[in-house]
Protein backbone atom coordinates (compact mmCIF):
# COMPACT_ATOMS: atom_id res chain seq x y z
CA UNK A 1 0.00 0.00 0.00
CA UNK A 2 1.18 3.75 -1.24
CA UNK A 3 2.70 5.74 1.93
CA UNK A 4 0.59 8.86 2.02
CA UNK A 5 3.80 10.35 3.68
CA UNK A 6 6.04 12.71 1.92
CA UNK A 7 9.49 10.55 1.09
CA UNK A 8 12.15 11.70 3.58
CA UNK A 9 15.23 13.35 1.88
CA UNK A 10 18.87 11.92 2.07
CA UNK A 11 21.50 13.13 4.43
CA UNK A 12 23.45 14.78 1.63
CA UNK A 13 20.39 16.28 0.36
CA UNK A 14 19.59 18.13 3.62
CA UNK A 15 23.11 19.01 3.66
CA UNK A 16 23.75 20.70 0.57
CA UNK A 17 20.32 22.82 1.07
CA UNK A 18 21.30 23.71 4.49
CA UNK A 19 24.65 24.91 3.22
CA UNK A 20 22.80 26.71 0.36
CA UNK A 21 20.64 28.75 2.41
CA UNK A 22 17.42 26.88 1.83
CA UNK A 23 14.48 26.78 4.44
CA UNK A 24 15.52 23.08 5.99
CA UNK A 25 18.64 24.92 7.41
CA UNK A 26 16.87 25.75 10.29
CA UNK A 27 15.45 22.20 11.07
CA UNK A 28 19.09 20.13 10.75
CA UNK A 29 22.12 20.45 12.31
CA UNK A 30 24.80 20.79 10.02
CA UNK A 31 27.99 18.51 10.53
CA UNK A 32 30.81 17.94 8.33
CA UNK A 33 31.40 14.93 5.76
CA UNK A 34 34.17 13.93 8.06
CA UNK A 35 31.90 14.08 11.38
CA UNK A 36 29.26 12.11 9.56
CA UNK A 37 31.89 9.14 8.52
CA UNK A 38 33.30 8.67 12.04
CA UNK A 39 30.05 8.46 13.31
CA UNK A 40 29.35 6.05 10.82
CA UNK A 41 32.31 4.07 9.80
CA UNK A 42 33.85 1.46 12.21
CA UNK A 43 37.60 2.80 13.60
CA UNK A 44 39.70 -0.40 14.14
CA UNK A 45 43.07 -0.88 14.76
CA UNK A 46 43.50 -4.91 15.74
CA UNK A 47 41.30 -6.95 13.85
CA UNK A 48 39.32 -10.14 14.64
CA UNK A 49 42.63 -11.82 13.41
CA UNK A 50 45.12 -10.46 15.45
CA UNK A 51 46.47 -8.35 13.31
CA UNK A 52 47.26 -4.18 13.63
CA UNK A 53 47.58 -1.80 11.36
CA UNK A 54 51.29 -1.06 12.98
CA UNK A 55 50.98 2.94 12.06
CA UNK A 56 48.10 3.11 14.60
CA UNK A 57 48.84 0.41 17.76
CA UNK A 58 49.16 3.04 20.60
CA UNK A 59 52.93 3.70 21.97
CA UNK A 60 52.56 2.19 24.94
CA UNK A 61 54.97 -0.04 27.02
CA UNK A 62 55.63 -3.63 27.36
CA UNK A 63 54.23 -3.30 31.06
CA UNK A 64 51.25 -1.23 30.25
CA UNK A 65 50.32 -3.76 27.11
CA UNK A 66 50.62 -6.73 29.53
CA UNK A 67 48.44 -4.98 32.31
CA UNK A 68 45.38 -4.16 29.63
CA UNK A 69 45.54 -8.15 28.83
CA UNK A 70 45.62 -8.84 32.42
CA UNK A 71 42.55 -6.52 33.42
CA UNK A 72 39.76 -8.15 30.98
CA UNK A 73 41.26 -11.46 31.69
CA UNK A 74 40.77 -10.58 35.61
CA UNK A 75 37.26 -9.47 34.13
CA UNK A 76 36.71 -13.21 32.13
CA UNK A 77 37.32 -14.83 35.24
CA UNK A 78 35.53 -13.05 37.42
CA UNK A 79 32.58 -14.20 35.22
CA UNK A 80 33.53 -17.43 34.89
CA UNK A 81 33.88 -18.35 38.86
CA UNK A 82 31.09 -15.74 39.98
CA UNK A 83 27.97 -16.77 37.89
CA UNK A 84 28.38 -20.46 39.04
CA UNK A 85 28.32 -19.38 42.55
CA UNK A 86 24.93 -17.34 41.59
CA UNK A 87 23.28 -20.86 39.99
CA UNK A 88 24.62 -22.42 43.25
CA UNK A 89 23.07 -20.14 45.61
CA UNK A 90 25.61 -18.86 47.00
CA UNK A 91 25.14 -15.08 45.60
CA UNK A 92 22.22 -13.99 45.16
CA UNK A 93 22.71 -11.60 42.02
CA UNK A 94 25.22 -11.46 38.99
CA UNK A 95 25.95 -9.66 35.88
CA UNK A 96 28.30 -10.74 33.26
CA UNK A 97 30.61 -8.50 31.21
CA UNK A 98 31.82 -11.80 28.90
CA UNK A 99 32.34 -10.80 25.45
CA UNK A 100 32.83 -6.67 26.09
CA UNK A 101 35.65 -6.50 28.12
CA UNK A 102 38.14 -4.94 25.62
CA UNK A 103 35.45 -1.38 25.70
CA UNK A 104 35.91 -0.52 29.25
CA UNK A 105 39.33 -1.97 30.20
CA UNK A 106 40.47 0.13 27.25
CA UNK A 107 38.69 3.23 28.77
CA UNK A 108 39.50 2.40 32.14
CA UNK A 109 43.35 2.62 30.68
CA UNK A 110 43.07 5.82 29.14
CA UNK A 111 41.78 7.79 31.87
CA UNK A 112 44.20 9.52 34.89
CA UNK A 113 43.99 8.69 38.44
CA UNK A 114 42.13 11.66 39.60
CA UNK A 115 39.66 11.15 36.85
CA UNK A 116 36.18 9.83 37.12
CA UNK A 117 34.94 6.06 35.99
CA UNK A 118 30.91 6.19 35.81
CA UNK A 119 30.03 2.74 35.31
CA UNK A 120 26.95 1.16 33.53
CA UNK A 121 25.79 -2.51 34.17
CA UNK A 122 28.29 -4.72 33.25
CA UNK A 123 31.92 -2.38 33.73
CA UNK A 124 32.67 -3.81 37.27
CA UNK A 125 36.03 -5.29 36.88
CA UNK A 126 37.17 -1.93 35.43
CA UNK A 127 36.77 -0.77 39.43
CA UNK A 128 38.87 -3.37 40.01
CA UNK A 129 41.43 -2.56 37.11
CA UNK A 130 41.61 0.83 38.95
CA UNK A 131 41.85 -0.14 42.37
CA UNK A 132 39.17 -1.62 44.25
CA UNK A 133 40.36 -4.28 45.84
CA UNK A 134 39.68 -7.50 45.01
CA UNK A 135 38.69 -8.65 48.51
CA UNK A 136 36.24 -5.65 48.75
CA UNK A 137 34.76 -6.58 45.54
CA UNK A 138 34.05 -9.95 46.09
CA UNK A 139 32.64 -9.27 49.51
CA UNK A 140 29.89 -6.95 47.94
CA UNK A 141 28.68 -9.48 45.58
CA UNK A 142 28.78 -12.10 48.38
CA UNK A 143 27.46 -9.69 50.81
CA UNK A 144 30.06 -10.84 53.50
CA UNK A 145 30.06 -9.26 56.87
CA UNK A 146 33.42 -7.62 55.14
CA UNK A 147 30.67 -5.78 53.22
CA UNK A 148 31.58 -2.11 52.87
CA UNK A 149 28.05 -1.49 52.02
CA UNK A 150 26.53 -3.56 54.41
CA UNK A 151 24.37 -5.39 52.30
CA UNK A 152 22.51 -2.09 51.33
CA UNK A 153 23.41 -2.67 47.82
CA UNK A 154 22.22 -5.96 44.83
CA UNK A 155 25.32 -7.83 44.14
CA UNK A 156 27.70 -6.23 41.65
CA UNK A 157 27.19 -2.64 43.40
CA UNK A 158 30.85 -2.38 44.30
CA UNK A 159 32.85 1.13 43.88
CA UNK A 160 35.62 2.92 45.57
CA UNK A 161 36.12 6.33 46.56
CA UNK A 162 39.66 6.26 46.88
CA UNK A 163 40.08 5.99 42.75
CA UNK A 164 36.97 7.78 41.96
CA UNK A 165 34.83 4.21 40.27
CA UNK A 166 31.23 5.59 41.33
CA UNK A 167 29.01 2.68 42.08
CA UNK A 168 26.76 1.06 39.68
CA UNK A 169 23.06 2.56 39.15
CA UNK A 170 20.62 0.05 38.30
CA UNK A 171 18.12 2.10 36.81
CA UNK A 172 19.60 2.56 33.38
CA UNK A 173 21.19 5.41 32.56
CA UNK A 174 20.20 7.23 35.57
CA UNK A 175 24.52 7.66 35.60
CA UNK A 176 24.85 9.14 32.74
CA UNK A 177 23.42 13.18 34.31
CA UNK A 178 25.68 11.93 37.66
CA UNK A 179 29.03 11.63 35.33
CA UNK A 180 28.19 15.12 33.33
CA UNK A 181 27.08 17.06 36.83
CA UNK A 182 30.75 15.57 38.09
CA UNK A 183 32.74 17.21 34.91
CA UNK A 184 30.73 19.93 34.97
CA UNK A 185 31.73 20.93 38.96
CA UNK A 186 35.21 20.02 37.67
CA UNK A 187 34.86 22.66 34.85
CA UNK A 188 33.18 24.92 37.32
CA UNK A 189 35.85 24.37 40.04
CA UNK A 190 38.85 24.57 37.40
CA UNK A 191 39.92 21.12 38.12
CA UNK A 192 41.16 19.47 35.13
CA UNK A 193 39.14 16.05 36.59
CA UNK A 194 37.45 14.19 33.54
CA UNK A 195 35.03 12.37 33.61
CA UNK A 196 34.21 9.33 31.86
CA UNK A 197 30.56 7.93 31.71
CA UNK A 198 29.31 4.43 30.23
CA UNK A 199 25.92 2.82 29.14
CA UNK A 200 24.44 0.11 26.88
CA UNK A 201 22.62 0.18 23.67
CA UNK A 202 19.55 0.57 25.60
CA UNK A 203 20.60 3.22 27.48
CA UNK A 204 20.26 6.18 24.59
CA UNK A 205 16.56 5.08 24.93
CA UNK A 206 16.51 6.45 28.38
CA UNK A 207 15.39 9.84 29.18
CA UNK A 208 18.95 10.43 31.14
CA UNK A 209 20.56 9.87 28.30
CA UNK A 210 19.22 13.02 26.34
CA UNK A 211 19.52 14.87 29.08
CA UNK A 212 23.38 14.53 29.58
CA UNK A 213 23.88 14.48 25.92
CA UNK A 214 22.49 18.20 26.05
CA UNK A 215 23.86 19.37 28.74
CA UNK A 216 27.53 18.49 27.97
CA UNK A 217 27.39 19.47 24.46
CA UNK A 218 25.71 23.56 25.32
CA UNK A 219 28.01 24.22 28.68
CA UNK A 220 31.06 22.08 26.52
CA UNK A 221 32.05 20.04 30.24
CA UNK A 222 35.02 17.56 30.35
CA UNK A 223 32.83 14.53 30.10
CA UNK A 224 33.82 11.10 27.47
CA UNK A 225 30.05 8.95 27.28
CA UNK A 226 30.36 5.22 25.71
CA UNK A 227 28.11 3.55 24.24
CA UNK A 228 28.68 -0.26 24.95
CA UNK A 229 26.44 -1.11 21.93
CA UNK A 230 25.96 -5.48 22.81
CA UNK A 231 23.37 -5.29 20.52
CA UNK A 232 20.62 -6.27 23.23
CA UNK A 233 18.68 -3.89 25.36
CA UNK A 234 17.50 -7.47 27.68
CA UNK A 235 15.35 -9.07 25.42
CA UNK A 236 15.01 -6.28 22.87
CA UNK A 237 16.63 -5.75 19.40
CA UNK A 238 18.94 -3.07 18.04
CA UNK A 239 16.50 -2.52 15.88
CA UNK A 240 13.89 -2.27 17.51
CA UNK A 241 15.09 0.48 19.83
CA UNK A 242 16.20 3.32 17.43
CA UNK A 243 15.95 3.99 13.42
CA UNK A 244 19.34 6.13 13.65
CA UNK A 245 21.70 4.37 10.80
CA UNK A 246 24.07 4.33 13.91
CA UNK A 247 24.02 4.86 17.63
CA UNK A 248 26.90 8.05 17.45
CA UNK A 249 25.36 9.76 15.39
CA UNK A 250 22.74 10.64 17.77
CA UNK A 251 25.37 12.47 19.42
CA UNK A 252 25.97 14.68 16.52
CA UNK A 253 22.59 16.19 17.46
CA UNK A 254 23.56 17.54 20.21
CA UNK A 255 26.71 19.08 18.61
CA UNK A 256 29.20 16.56 20.48
CA UNK A 257 31.93 14.77 17.96
CA UNK A 258 31.30 11.32 18.10
CA UNK A 259 32.78 7.78 16.93
CA UNK A 260 31.91 4.68 15.99
CA UNK A 261 34.58 2.08 17.10
CA UNK A 262 35.25 -1.72 17.23
CA UNK A 263 34.41 -2.48 20.54
CA UNK A 264 36.34 -6.10 20.78
CA UNK A 265 39.49 -4.34 19.74
CA UNK A 266 41.13 -3.00 23.07
CA UNK A 267 43.95 -0.65 20.84
CA UNK A 268 40.83 1.02 19.66
CA UNK A 269 38.95 1.73 22.62
CA UNK A 270 42.10 2.75 24.56
CA UNK A 271 43.27 5.36 21.79
CA UNK A 272 39.60 6.72 21.11
CA UNK A 273 39.02 7.08 24.55
CA UNK A 274 42.58 8.65 25.14
CA UNK A 275 42.03 11.42 22.30
CA UNK A 276 38.34 12.41 23.97
CA UNK A 277 40.36 12.50 27.12
CA UNK A 278 42.67 14.92 26.50
CA UNK A 279 40.13 16.72 24.28
CA UNK A 280 38.31 17.25 27.21
CA UNK A 281 40.61 18.17 30.13
CA UNK A 282 42.15 20.31 27.40
CA UNK A 283 38.58 22.17 27.35
CA UNK A 284 37.53 20.74 23.88
CA UNK A 285 34.02 19.64 25.51
CA UNK A 286 32.35 16.04 25.09
CA UNK A 287 32.79 13.51 23.44
CA UNK A 288 30.12 10.46 22.65
CA UNK A 289 32.18 6.54 21.52
CA UNK A 290 29.58 3.66 20.42
CA UNK A 291 31.50 0.95 21.31
CA UNK A 292 30.57 -1.84 18.71
CA UNK A 293 30.21 -5.19 20.46
CA UNK A 294 28.10 -8.24 21.51
CA UNK A 295 26.48 -9.62 24.98
CA UNK A 296 27.50 -13.14 24.33
CA UNK A 297 25.86 -14.46 27.65
CA UNK A 298 22.65 -13.50 29.47
CA UNK A 299 21.53 -10.34 30.21
CA UNK A 300 21.38 -11.21 33.96
CA UNK A 301 21.19 -14.47 35.92
CA UNK A 302 17.60 -13.67 35.81
CA UNK A 303 17.66 -13.83 31.93
CA UNK A 304 17.30 -16.43 29.42
CA UNK A 305 18.42 -15.14 26.50
CA UNK A 306 17.47 -18.39 24.75
CA UNK A 307 13.82 -17.26 24.75
CA UNK A 308 14.36 -14.18 22.27
CA UNK A 309 17.83 -14.96 20.75
CA UNK A 310 18.97 -17.02 18.26
CA UNK A 311 21.99 -19.31 19.89
CA UNK A 312 23.48 -18.74 16.38
CA UNK A 313 24.20 -15.06 16.75
CA UNK A 314 26.36 -15.45 20.04
CA UNK A 315 28.10 -18.03 18.40
CA UNK A 316 29.35 -16.05 15.21
CA UNK A 317 30.50 -13.35 17.64
CA UNK A 318 33.17 -15.80 19.77
CA UNK A 319 35.08 -15.63 16.99
CA UNK A 320 35.50 -11.80 17.67
CA UNK A 321 36.63 -12.04 21.15
CA UNK A 322 38.53 -9.20 22.54
CA UNK A 323 41.02 -11.48 24.71
CA UNK A 324 41.42 -14.07 22.11
CA UNK A 325 42.39 -11.44 19.50
CA UNK A 326 44.92 -9.37 21.81
CA UNK A 327 46.50 -12.69 22.97
CA UNK A 328 47.90 -13.12 19.35
CA UNK A 329 49.00 -9.59 18.91
CA UNK A 330 50.56 -10.02 22.26
CA UNK A 331 52.56 -13.79 20.89
CA UNK A 332 53.25 -12.59 18.12
CA UNK A 333 54.83 -9.43 18.98
CA UNK A 334 57.13 -10.77 21.59
CA UNK A 335 55.40 -9.31 24.55
CA UNK A 336 53.85 -12.07 26.49
CA UNK A 337 54.65 -15.76 25.77
CA UNK A 338 52.14 -18.50 25.68
CA UNK A 339 54.06 -20.04 29.25
CA UNK A 340 53.80 -15.92 30.75
CA UNK A 341 50.34 -15.60 29.51
CA UNK A 342 49.35 -19.32 31.28
CA UNK A 343 50.59 -18.05 34.64
CA UNK A 344 48.82 -14.57 34.50
CA UNK A 345 45.73 -16.67 34.02
CA UNK A 346 46.94 -19.06 36.92
CA UNK A 347 47.26 -16.07 39.51
CA UNK A 348 44.50 -14.36 38.65
CA UNK A 349 42.44 -18.03 39.00
CA UNK A 350 44.25 -18.39 42.34
CA UNK A 351 43.85 -14.92 43.45
CA UNK A 352 39.55 -15.00 42.95
CA UNK A 353 39.75 -18.43 44.15
CA UNK A 354 41.71 -17.32 47.60
CA UNK A 355 39.01 -14.17 48.07
CA UNK A 356 36.06 -16.41 47.28
CA UNK A 357 37.31 -18.60 50.07
CA UNK A 358 38.18 -15.89 52.55
CA UNK A 359 34.64 -13.70 52.22
CA UNK A 360 32.75 -16.54 52.55
CA UNK A 361 34.44 -17.99 55.98
CA UNK A 362 33.75 -13.58 56.82
CA UNK A 363 31.13 -13.57 59.93
CA UNK A 364 27.82 -12.46 58.42
CA UNK A 365 26.27 -9.29 58.61
CA UNK A 366 24.35 -8.25 62.00
CA UNK A 367 20.95 -7.25 61.88
CA UNK A 368 21.74 -3.76 62.89
CA UNK A 369 23.53 -3.29 59.89
CA UNK A 370 20.02 -3.21 58.02
CA UNK A 371 19.44 0.72 59.77
CA UNK A 372 23.12 1.73 60.12
CA UNK A 373 24.24 4.20 57.54
CA UNK A 374 20.57 5.28 56.40
CA UNK A 375 21.18 8.13 58.48
CA UNK A 376 24.04 9.73 59.92
CA UNK A 377 22.75 8.18 62.95
CA UNK A 378 19.89 5.47 63.34
CA UNK A 379 16.87 7.47 64.62
CA UNK A 380 14.01 6.65 66.77
CA UNK A 381 11.73 5.24 64.31
CA UNK A 382 14.73 2.96 63.11
CA UNK A 383 15.49 1.72 66.19
CA UNK A 384 11.68 0.85 66.53
CA UNK A 385 11.63 -0.98 63.99
CA UNK A 386 14.60 -3.11 64.16
CA UNK A 387 13.59 -4.08 67.90
CA UNK A 388 10.06 -5.12 66.06
CA UNK A 389 12.06 -7.37 63.69
CA UNK A 390 13.99 -8.50 66.29
CA UNK A 391 10.55 -9.75 68.43
CA UNK A 392 9.27 -11.59 65.41
CA UNK A 393 12.64 -13.33 64.66
CA UNK A 394 12.67 -14.53 68.57
CA UNK A 395 9.63 -15.11 67.94
CA UNK A 396 9.66 -17.54 65.10
CA UNK A 397 13.08 -19.29 66.74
Amino acid sequence: MASDKPPIPERTDIVRKARSGQSEATQVEVWTDDQWAMATGLFQILDENGKANPDLVPSLPPNELIQLYHGMRMSRTLDDRLMPLQRQGRIGFYIECRGQEAGMIGGAHAIGPDDWFVQGLRENAAGVYRGVPLRTHIAQILGSGNDVVKGHQLPCHSGNRASNHLVMSSCVSSQLPQAMGIAWASKLSGHKNVALGYMGDGGTSAEDFHVAMNFAGVFKVPVVFVCQNNQWAISTPLERQTTSETIAVKGLAYGIPSVRVDGNDVFAMYATVKAAVDRARAGGGATFIEAVTFRVGAHSSSDDPSRYRDPAQPEAWKAKDPILRYSRWLAENNILSDAAREQIDADIEAAIRDAIAEEEKAPPLTTRSLIEDVYKAPNWLLEEQLADLERVRARRG
